[in-house]
């Protein structure tokens, strides 16, 4: 039998592939030790595991990459273009990995507000000459709530297309719908953000921005 950490992983691994499989510009590799912005929210801080349990610094671990965290618990993709610009002159990253858009679910935002910022946050990564990466996060259903596996917003799959970035999708829908790997209904625990980097590491690697 297959170990049920195998099995996820390969299930994430799988998912991720068909999601970027979208033409999108060549990446350029991004070096070891070069700087890596992290923007999100409590996904991203790490909320549910101890410090240094969060995906961006067990990325860091694996990348040999300078990741900084900029996750902030209960940001909203506003507030995360907010903070933005003075992130790109304190870090001058080469990539942005943008993990935005859950608190506007919870607060039901309107989509087309979610997603202008969202675009906002893409078009100054790349004015900044930086390369922007977009994680894509479910959003809430009666279904979800029920226990079945949370699907992906839609404006993800649509922003992606149209700025031709890669999109990193249906990462965090398997994991948040597997209780071992959460810490609560909204948030993964250790074992859940480890998933997210390995599988997370394994993309960046197709889409030619980790050198093999």
């Amino acid at each position: 039998m297959i170990p049920r950490r195998t099995a996820l992983l390969a299930l994430l691994s799988t998912s991720v592939l068909l999601a970027c499989g979208a033409k999108t510009p060549p990446a350029a590799a991004v070096p070891a030790g070069a700087s890596v912005l992290a923007l999100g929210d409590s996904l991203t801080a790490g909320v549910g595991a101890r410090p240094g349990e969060d995906w961006p610094s067990l990325l860091a671990e694996h990348t040999g990459w300078e990741v900084t965290n900029a996750g902030v618990s209960g940001d909203t993709s506003a507030q995360g273009l907010a903070r933005l610009p003075a992130l790109l002159q304190e870090h001058a990253p080469r990539l942005v990995i943008v993990g935005l858009g859950g608190n506007d679910f919870l607060r039901r935002a309107a989509p087309g507000t979610t997603r202008e910022a969202l675009e906002q946050i893409v078009r100054s990564i790349q004015a900044a000459n930086a390369q922007a990466v977009l994680v894509a996060i479910p959003q809430p259903s009666l279904m979800a709530a029920a226990g079945a596996t949370p699907s992906d917003h839609p404006l993800y799959q649509e922003l992606a297309q149209e700025l031709k970035v890669p999109l990193i999708a249906n990462l965090w829908g398997p994991i948040l719908g597997d209780a071992s790997l959460r810490a609560d209904q909204v948030h993964a625990n250790a074992q859940g953000y480890a998933a997210f980097a390995q599988a997370l590491e394994q993309a960046l690697r197709r889409q030619g921005l980790l050198a093999h």
